[in-house]
């Protein structure tokens, strides 16, 4: 009988690297020992499987010693996923640094060495470790025994040494265990064999020794162990070879009566069509099954497997793409609210030009930007893709946009206060700095504005659509053939050139903030290239005035911050500047945002307020524009590469 966790332990993921978590300017972690993570393309996807996913937080080795300091286990800020290829061996996986909630650990064939940390044992909603063909060594932790939840474990093919810790024996629910081809040694713990849901066991090829105990799981293998004691052998300890399958079939030559062999063929037959009915409904039953079986969304996302979408199940979610459910529709497609059978809410995104990319280019960028997982960025449920359709599916955001939060009102005041503004600002930094410095390749944004950033329940800023605007390129290089982005927030390099590079969303993100400040009114009456200049000299002549005050939305009146007032200022003055290499690093922005909000929330703006406007934000390096078109230089250095 193939159960779910043996066809789980029928994929070998493809060599990966390690991408998560998050950085915060000002209390900076490091990541990857520094390097972010790699996302270099998989050849081969089969259907319906994405890359295998690690979880924050985990220590690299490289030239024997760590590669970088552990991230923060007490924030859970996202799932993380592991990349493609793992460029540096790991040293130690470390479930107190894993999400509690993670259901499958899936981390085949990546090169991993080290130990197994006992940490792991924390994990107590997984139900599934596939760790097989790694070079992972040590003693197999006791703790893994408090997985109560936990029904496959596949450490094959590594290099464990020491004896089967007999606290396996306590998962009740495993029924597939694989501890082939390690160094174990030691008897076979009594309660392992006696597990009474096991129905597959290999510890083959090890060095087991002593009695073999009475094993109750349907098939095991034992071969490769020379010292292991066959209880009913007379002539002492000798190697056992091949596999012992189940009871009717180790007993059905106890008798050569002809009757009962038909009588066993017909039983057979009876049982085999009973099991085709079952099987039949079973499998009527999942087609019907919803995408996820549970309310609870975040447990029923399995971490680095994007979901396969058939087009029957989006058109029943989003009644056959019904106009009355639209979201929203820009450069890249409309978006449509969906409801699945058990009431969870999605964004189904139907890309335009769905003959643009061809199937392999589309599920190797799909994957791309599934494995950009952070909580300041729009996590990517699944996709379906068709002959005529390319289609992506995402979380329901229950806010809305921030372009659409900014028009609302409630209760006669705006949705958005300052304090929520400065905080989406920061967010929305975030979620930028991380696919500009720990994705490799980075990833460009090209479209950062207001409609594209995503409020949560929470009004955490989410960055949404990144990465589609190279899904939808028709070459593989950073000069595009069409410009993708919306005029006014596009960065005029961009627009003449069509080379993007990270500056290319320092200067949208620029014109986003400014957006915040001022409210929509204001921009929506320069919607083109040159309106927006004549807005940025607006803005650079109040701030010479010192009239800062004129350039908040008038709905706010009064209740802003000064001095936080100033900073933004000056961040998109600093951010929109017309060269490029001028530009601040996103990471100088967030430091520079962090920092004045912090000064806030510390009670320092009570005396802040009587300070000139002069700028009280800085960044480590200042620029000065020449505004002369005969400087605007770009050095490919600055550009982004594929993306």
């Amino acid at each position: 009988m193939a159960t779910e966790a043996e066809q789980l332990a029928d994929s070998q993921p493809q060599s990966r690297s390690l991408c998560y978590g998050e950085t915060t300017l000002g209390r900076r972690r490091r990541r990857c020992g520094g390097g972010g993570c790699s996302m270099a393309p998989r050849r081969r996807w089969g259907r319906g499987r994405g890359p295998a996913a690690l979880a924050q937080g985990a220590q690299l080795r490289s030239g024997g010693a760590d590669g970088g300091e552990e991230p923060d286990a007490g924030r859970e800020g996202g799932d993380g996923r592991l990349g493609h290829q793992l460029r540096r061996p790991l040293h130690m996986v470390h479930g107190r640094l894993l999400p509690r909630r993670i259901r499958r650990l899936a981390m085949a064939n990546n090169g991993l060495s080290g130990a197994l940390s006992p940490s792991i044992g924390n994990l107590s909603y997984l139900q599934t470790m596939l760790l097989q063909n790694n070079k992972i060594s040590g003693g197999i932790p006791p703790e893994i025994g408090k997985l109560a939840n936990l029904k496959a474990l596949d450490i094959s093919g590594n290099q464990f040494v020491g004896e089967i810790p007999s606290s396996l024996g306590q998962l009740t629910r495993l029924n597939y265990l694989r501890l082939d081809k390690n160094n174990l040694s030691g008897q076979i713990p009594t309660d392992v064999a006696k597990l009474p849901g096991l129905t597959f066991l290999d510890i083959s090829y090890n060095n087991l020794s002593g009695p073999v105990p009475k094993i109750y799981a349907h098939d095991y293998s034992l071969v490769g162990n020379k010292f292991l004691c066959n209880s009913s052998s007379l002539h002492g300890c000798t190697d056992l070879k091949g596999v012992t399958n189940d009871t009717t079939s180790r007993t059905s030559n106890k008798t050569k009566n002809h009757h009962q062999l038909a009588l066993a063929i017909s039983l057979s037959v009876i049982c085999a069509t009973i099991f085709a009915l079952f099987f039949a409904c079973w499998l009527n039953y999942c087609r019907w099954r919803l995408p996820f079986a549970s309310s609870d969304q975040d447990l029923d996302i399995e971490m680095g497997h994007l979901k396969h979408f058939s087009f029957h199940d989006l058109q029943n979610a989003t009644d056959n793409f019904n106009s009355k459910n639209i979201l929203g529709q820009g450069g890249f497609g409309v978006v449509y609210k969906g409801c699945f059978r058990n009431g969870t809410l999605v964004a189904v995104k139907r890309l335009k030009d769905p003959d643009v990319t061809g199937e392999v280019q589309f599920q190797t960028e799909v994957e791309l930007i599934g494995l950009a997982v952070h909580r300041n960025l729009l996590r990517l449920y699944g996709f379906c893709m068709t002959s005529k359709e390319r289609l992506l599916v995402y979380p329901y955001m229950p806010n809305g946009s921030v372009a659409d939060r900014l028009r609302e009102y409630h209760r006669g005041k705006p949705s958005l206060d300052w304090s929520k503004r400065m905080r989406i600002a920061i967010g929305a930094a975030r979620g930028l700095l991380y696919l500009h410095e720990q994705c490799n390749p980075k990833i460009i944004h090209r479209d950062v504005k207001a409609a594209n950033i995503l409020l949560d329940e929470s009004f955490e800023a989410v960055v949404g659509d990144f990465g589609l605007a190279k899904l939808l390129d028709r070459q593989d290089s950073h000069v595009t053939t069409a410009v993708r982005g919306t005029i006014g927030h596009i960065a005029p390099e961009y627009l003449s050139t069509g080379q993007s590079s990270e500056k290319t969303d320092v200067y949208g993100f620029g014109i986003l903030l400014l957006e915040l400040i001022t409210g929509p009114k204001t921009l929506s009456n320069g919607h083109g290239q040159s309106q927006k200049g004549m807005i940025l000299d607006w803005v650079r002549e109040l701030k010479e005035e010192k009239k800062l005050d004129k350039l908040v939305d008038r709905d706010l009146k009064d209740s802003f911050d000064v001095a936080e007032l100033e900073c933004s200022v000056d961040v998109i003055l600093q951010c929109t500047l017309t060269n490029p290499i001028l530009r601040p690093k996103m990471s100088e922005v967030l430091h520079a945002l962090e920092s004045n909000v912090a000064l806030a929330e510390n009670g320092v703006d009570m005396h802040r307020e009587a300070l000139p406007y002069g700028g009280s934000c800085s960044f480590s390096v200042r620029h000065e524009d020449p505004h002369d078109s005969s400087s605007f230089i770009i050095e490919p250095i600055e550009l982004s590469g594929p993306r």
